[in-house]
């Protein structure tokens, strides 16, 4: 009986071990180091900014740097509420079905989020609506959205590998990629925010 007993605790040790984990300290370092960096770039890119600067619309049709900016803040919430309540509400699947139909390296989804040579448009969620009294209020409800999706990242136990939700043009991302994601689409609209102070008729 002592032997049947001891086999049952090893088999459900080992099951345990064989399902879904948390992150590796890897994992969960590159996601912090990545939401840190783009924090920055982002802060950085808007600092110092004349109101003129701020408003100015290279054509009709294309976003200044105050609705690029929005755009970003907005996002921010959006993805991260995908990241941690629709994909990890999604059954778990293992790595070897999902592999095929989604972005089993990392880096390639950074990159093909960073090919701005694929334009996709916003939601209707996601538009600018100038939500933000000034430019002030949006870059402190940036950075308050920002350190949550952070301390989100340095705290969470979740097995967010174990569980996907589908990406409307990327395909099937995991709950790590989602977070990812949110700082890869953050990084994506820097440049096109550098874009917008790199034309020529853009105040000095």
């Amino acid at each position: 009986m002592r032997f049947i007993a001891c086999s049952l605790v090893w088999l459900g040790a080992l099951v345990a071990q064989s399902g879904p984990v948390p992150l590796t300290q890897g994992e969960r370092d590159r996601a912090l180091s990545h939401l840190h960096a783009t924090r920055k770039m982002f802060l950085d890119a808007v600092a110092g900014l004349t109101p003129a600067q701020w408003e100015f619309k290279p054509a009709p049709e294309v976003w200044s740097i105050a609705e690029v900016a929005e755009h970003i803040t907005l996002s921010e919430d959006m993805l991260f509420e995908i990241a941690t309540q629709r994909a990890l509400k999604a059954p778990t699947e293992p790595l070897s079905d999902f592999a095929p139909r989604g972005f089993r390296d990392d880096e390639k989804l950074l990159a093909a989020v960073l090919d701005r040579s694929t334009k996709v448009k916003a939601p209707e969620a996601l538009t600018p609506r100038r939500s933000f009294p000034t430019p002030a209020d949006l870059i402190s409800e940036f950075k308050r959205r920002r350190d949550r999706t952070l301390e989100y990242v340095r705290t969470t136990e979740a097995a967010l590998r174990a569980h996907r939700f589908p990406h409307p043009v990327l395909g099937p991302l995991d709950a790590y990629q989602w977070l990812l994601l949110v700082s890869a689409h953050c990084e994506r609209h820097i440049l096109q925010l550098n874009e917008v102070k790199q034309h020529p008729g853009f105040p000095k």
